[in-house]
C-alpha cells in the first residue's frame, strides 16, 4: 500500500487565506474532492459518499451569494470540516460505523453543525467513527503509518486532519476517544468541559461522560474554533507572571502509561522545566483503581440503555465488540448504577481540592499509553484519558515528538472545570516549547499521495 502523506493545514491560515479570496470557496471546494479521491482509498477518513462533489459546489455556491465579500465573511468562511459520523448533518445520513439503516438513526441537525454553518464553514462529510463510538473499529489508516491505528472512536476525524484534507474535524469524547486519536495522528486535540459544547443532535454512547471535542494542526486553530463552538465563551487574557505550575499525577495512574510513552514523558517534563516551569509531582488519584471500576459502570449501563430500542431490534447488525459492551450494561444492576452516580460528585470535588492544595495549574500526563498501535482490530488504550473524561475537566493533547518509529507522541494537558479559556492561554508556550511546527499543504492543487 502506497503510504498517505502528513499535511496537516493550519486552521488558521487556512481562515485568513479563504477571507482574503485566496481562493473563493468553489474552488476550495473542488480541491477537497480532489484529494478525498486521490487519498481516502489509502486512510478512508471519510464515508463514502457519491455525490461529494455536487454536493460541496452547491454549498460553496450558495456561501458566496450570502458573503459576496470575502473579508466581512465569519471566520470559517469557506473552510472545510470533518464531522464525525454520530452527528446529524442535515442532508447526509447517520451510519455511526454500523450496519443499522440510517432512517432508524436520523435525527435533526446537531448544534454543533449549526454553530459551524454559522460561521461560514462547509461540511466536507460525514468522517469514519468506531460503531457508535465504541471499541469496534472502523476502517481509517495511521496516515504517518497506514498500518497502524489512528485511534478512536474518532478515527477519521484525527486522520482527516493529519492528512490535510480539512483543517478542522469534530469528534466526540467518551473516555479518550478525542484526546487518544489526536496523539496517535499527531494533531492538537481539544476536549472541552463537560457540557460546553450542546450535545443535542448527537447519537449517545454514555450521556455522563458524552463531550463533543475538536482537531486541529495547531493550538492556534483549537484557540479559533472553540469559541465558535463553546458555550459562554470569555477571552482569558494572556497570564503574566511565572509560567504555569505542571503537575503530574503519580503512582497507579501514571503507571497505565507503557515504557515508550513514560521516557517520551520525562523527556518533556525535562524540557519544559528548562524552559523555566515548575513541574511537581503530586498524588491525585490514589483511588485509581476504584475510579475505573466507577467509570466501567457508568459507561455500561448507560451505553445498553442508549441502545434498548435499537439493539432489542437490530441485535443481529451489531459487531461482536459493540453487542458484548451492551450485553455488560445489561447486566449492571440499576442500584450499582445508582451508586456509581452518586459517588461521582463527591469523587470530582475531591480530585479539586487535592489539585489545589498541590498548588498546580495544570496537570501533564501521557496523551496515551504509548505510539499507535500495529494494526486495524483494537483502536488503542483510552486509560489515560480516563479521570479527567469522569472529572469533566477540559484538556488538550498536544503534538510532542516521534517514537523511534517515526510514529507521533502527545502530551495531554488538563485543565480546571469550566476554565477551557485560561487552558488554552497558558497552553500556548507550552506548544512552543515543546517544538513542533505545523507543516502547511500549498494552495495550488490537490494533494498527492507519495
Amino acid at each position: 500500500m502506497e503510504s498517505s502523506p502528513v499535511r496537516p493545514r493550519s486552521l488558521a491560515d487556512e481562515s485568513a487565506r479563504a477571507r482574503a479570496g485566496r481562493p473563493g470557496p468553489v474552488v476550495r471546494a473542488d480541491r477537497l474532492c480532489a484529494a478525498i479521491e486521490r487519498l481516502d482509498p489509502l486512510i478512508h477518513t471519510f464515508v463514502p459518499e457519491p455525490g461529494r462533489p455536487g454536493r460541496l459546489r452547491a454549498e460553496a455556491r450558495a456561501l458566496v451569494a450570502r458573503y459576496p465579500d470575502p473579508a466581512a465573511a465569519p471566520p470559517l468562511y469557506g473552510v472545510a470540516v470533518g464531522i464525525k459520523d454520530i452527528v446529524h448533518v442535515d442532508g447526509l445520513p447517520t451510519h455511526a460505523g454500523s450496519a443499522l439503516p440510517p432512517g432508524v438513526l436520523a435525527g435533526p441537525q446537531a448544534v454543533v453543525v449549526d454553530r459551524l454553518r454559522a460561521a461560514g464553514a462547509l461540511v466536507a462529510g460525514k468522517t469514519v467513527t468506531a460503531e457508535f463510538a465504541g471499541g469496534a473499529p472502523g476502517p481509517t489508516r495511521n496516515p504517518h503509518h497506514p498500518g497502524h491505528t489512528p485511534g478512536g472512536s474518532s478515527s477519521g476525524s484525527a486522520a482527516a486532519v493529519a492528512a490535510g484534507l480539512v483543517s478542522l474535524a469534530i469528534g466526540t469524547q467518551t473516555v479518550g476517544s478525542v484526546i487518544r486519536p489526536a496523539a496517535y495522528c499527531g494533531v492538537v486535540g481539544l476536549r472541552p468541559t463537560y457540557g460546553r459544547i450542546p450535545m443535542d443532535g448527537v447519537i449517545p454512547n454514555a450521556p455522563s461522560f458524552d463531550t463533543l471535542g475538536l482537531f486541529t494542526a495547531d493550538l492556534a486553530g483549537a484557540a479559533l474554533a472553540a469559541p465558535l463552538l463553546c458555550d459562554d465563551w470569555q477571552d482569558a487574557p494572556v497570564p503574566s507572571g511565572p509560567p504555569p505550575v505542571l503537575g503530574v499525577p503519580t503512582g497507579p495512574y501514571l503507571e497505565q502509561a507503557g515504557p515508550v510513552a513514560l521516557a517520551a514523558f520525562r523527556e518533556q517534563l525535562d524540557l519544559l522545566a528548562a524552559a523555566g516551569w515548575t513541574v511537581r509531582e503530586v498524588d491525585l488519584l490514589p483511588d485509581f483503581g476504584w475510579l475505573v471500576g466507577q467509570v466501567r459502570t457508568i459507561n455500561r449501563f448507560e451505553q445498553a440503555r442508549s441502545h434498548a430500542d435499537w439493539f432489542a431490534r437490530f441485535g443481529g447488525l451489531y459487531r461482536p465488540e459493540t453487542a458484548a459492551g451492551i450485553r455488560h450494561g445489561q447486566a449492571v444492576r440499576p442500584e450499582d448504577y445508582e451508586t456509581a452516580l452518586t459517588a461521582r460528585e463527591p469523587a470530582r470535588t475531591g480530585l479539586a481540592d487535592a489539585w489545589a492544595a498541590a498548588g498546580v495549574d495544570l496537570v501533564v500526563a501521557p496523551a496515551a499509553t504509548g505510539p499507535a498501535p500495529l494494526g486495524l482490530s483494537s483502536t488503542g488504550d483510552a486509560v489515560m484519558s480516563l479521570p479527567w473524561s469522569y472529572a469533566g475537566l477540559p484538556a488538550l493533547s498536544l503534538p510532542a515528538g516521534v517514537s523511534a518509529a517515526g510514529l507521533p507522541l502527545g502530551l495531554q494537558v488538563v485543565g480546571a472545570a469550566g476554565a477551557d479559556e485560561l487552558l488554552l492561554a497558558r497552553a500556548a508556550p507550552l506548544e512552543r516549547a515543546l517544538g513542533r511546527p505545523v507543516r502547511r499543504a500549498p494552495d495550488e492543487g490537490p494533494l498527492r499521495a507519495r
